[in-house]
């Protein structure tokens, strides 16, 4: 499907559809749960996605690669170099045209040679954030995030953990905006988009809790687990012995409620998203938020082995899913009206709780 999807976007210079096919490597191997949402999105704006995804994922990994034995400072040095690369890129971004780019300049910088074209995966991400015209300042607030991990391993409030999160996760949502297209003016959905990042990174933060602190970090804000009397020491000790302690469970419990928190709160973006982008987000968002429900089923084990939202479950969401994407595709062939076409979503939005609920698994 990645030529279909490559012809379909227009793309045809042939070193920008293998940047963009990296991407979406990236994006089958490392994000099983959001690679099968984006195959609900309509096949032209998939490559879009697959780029910006990939191109997180792979500043995550020089971060986090817990099988890469490069040292801090090398690890530092790396994101310095990425930094750089995506500079160049962004500033060069519409030299990356569907026919292929133009030639730098003989005179021009160091860095504008050796920007994207040496680095496929930012390569992919200038052509789509041009293409898309999405803000800078959102690639360089992630990369703000990104170095962070480098230097900070905990979090005393959760207002010091949204500060992070605004730059790891808002700012995902935030440059998914333009790709997916809305029904309003996007300012008015950008705040439940950088929320639905919000919720899915504090789902990934409870769910890797034990392997996060094998990295040193612990993303759990300070103050919620000594509201129940649990702090670092308390948490390596449960890691290390594989014992369980009723602490830990209400610490993660308590996580756990203000996750579905946030997730109320990107509920009422789903309704202002484009009709045919709609059954994408909303999978993403039943698969995420069914990962709170694995890990409550699984007694909150998360300091001992990693909760998965079963294989059954993930393909029942994803047919219904592929069913809203052929019944938004044909009333857009019928030509009704967004605002017709997206009532059923209206009416999820007067109920957030009801949507909560399906985030979380409550409800299919």
């Amino acid at each position: 499907m990645t030529e279909r999807e490559l012809d379909a976007a227009g793309i045809t210079d042939p070193a920008l559809r293998a940047a963009y096919r990296e991407c979406r490597r990236l994006n089958a191997r490392h994000g099983k749960t959001y690679f099968l949402a984006t195959r609900l999105l309509p096949v032209e704006r998939r490559p879009a996605v697959h780029a910006l995804y990939g191109f997180a994922r792979w500043a995550d990994d020089i971060v986090d690669d817990l099988a890469c034995d490069t040292s801090p400072s090398e690890r530092s040095v790396a994101l310095e170099r990425l930094r750089e690369r995506l500079t160049a890129g962004l500033r060069d971004g519409g030299r990356y045209g569907d026919g292929g780019p133009a030639d730098t300049p003989a005179d021009a910088p160091n860095g504008a040679r050796a920007g994207a074209d040496d680095e496929p995966v930012v390569r992919a991400l200038a052509h789509t954030a041009h293409r898309y015209a999405i803000d800078h300042r959102h690639f360089t607030d992630f990369m703000d995030s990104m170095r962070s991990d480098l230097e900070v391993t905990d979090y005393p409030t959760y207002d010091d953990l949204r500060r992070y999160m605004h730059g790891s996760a808002a700012v995902i949502g935030l440059q998914m905006l333009p790709v997916l297209g809305t029904v309003v003016p996007r300012e008015e959905a950008a705040p439940h988009a950088a929320a639905l990042g919000v919720a899915f990174q504090l789902t990934n933060f409870l769910r890797d809790v034990g392997e996060d602190l094998d990295r040193g970090r612990v993303y759990l804000p300070a103050d919620l687990l000594a509201a129940h009397g649990v702090d670092r020491d308390l948490l390596q000790w449960s890691r290390a012995t594989g014992a369980r302690d009723p602490r830990i469970t209400a610490a993660l419990m308590a996580a756990a409620d203000l996750t579905r928190g946030v997730y109320r709160e990107a509920a009422p973006g789903i309704p202002m998203l484009d009709p045919v982008a709609r059954p994408c987000i909303r999978t993403a968002f039943v698969l995420y938020g069914g990962i709170l429900e694995a890990v409550a089923d699984d007694g909150y084990a998360v300091l001992h082995r990693r909760a998965a939202v079963p294989r059954r479950r993930r393909a029942a969401v994803a047919l219904d899913g592929l069913a809203r994407v052929t019944a938004a595709r044909l009333r857009a062939c019928t030509g009704r009206s967004p605002s017709t076409a997206s009532a059923p979503w209206r009416t999820a939005r007067s109920r957030p709780a009801v949507a909560a609920e399906r985030a979380h698994g409550e409800a299919a």
